[in-house]
């Protein structure tokens, strides 16, 4: 079966952005059924604005909004959730047979699951190494703002990991 130029672009995209897809989802569920249908989700979502996507701004912040919009939509919505069909793909094994210290990043995610949204979100693109810039840039937020927020959620998380 031969696919269009589109579809194999957009494959090509996620193949290289799934892990970060991934860590968004991650981040905002619950559980494993959560993660596969947030997963789920932000591939969809970012099937359906790929068209669309203008290059104004880098791929991966482009895939970092969509993923996290699409996070907390899912998180708003009730629990009435349509019927998905899983994905093959799973993702989840794949990352952890890369992580070689899960049970301090479960510990650190423990932590960041009881933040805030915002929280959350600045400190999963803190985690990913992204400048302050990006962080406003996918955020919406002023860069000094960014600034702000990161060091109170920083703090935040220390105290939580030391009670």
């Amino acid at each position: 079966m031969e696919t269009n130029p589109l579809e194999k672009e957009f494959l090509e995209m996620i193949a290289a952005q799934q892990r970060t897809v991934f860590k968004v989802c991650y981040i905002y569920a619950k559980d494993q059924d959560d993660l596969n249908d947030l997963f789920q989700e932000v591939v969809l979502n970012l099937w359906k604005s790929f068209p669309r996507y203008r290059g104004d701004s880098k791929l991966s912040t482009w895939v970092y909004r969509i993923a996290m919009n699409t996070c907390i939509t899912f998180l708003r919505r009730s629990n009435t959730r349509p019927q998905t069909i899983p994905l093959t793909l799973d993702v989840a094994s794949q990352l952890a047979e890369e992580e070689s210290r899960a049970g301090q990043l479960k510990e650190l995610y423990r932590l960041i699951n009881q933040l805030g949204k915002l929280e959350r979100a600045l400190i999963l693109l803190w985690l990913e190494e992204r400048s302050y810039q990006e962080m406003a840039d996918i955020l919406g937020i002023s860069k000094a703002n960014v600034a702000v927020k990161l060091n109170r959620t920083k703090e935040k998380l220390k105290q939580m990991s030391n009670s």
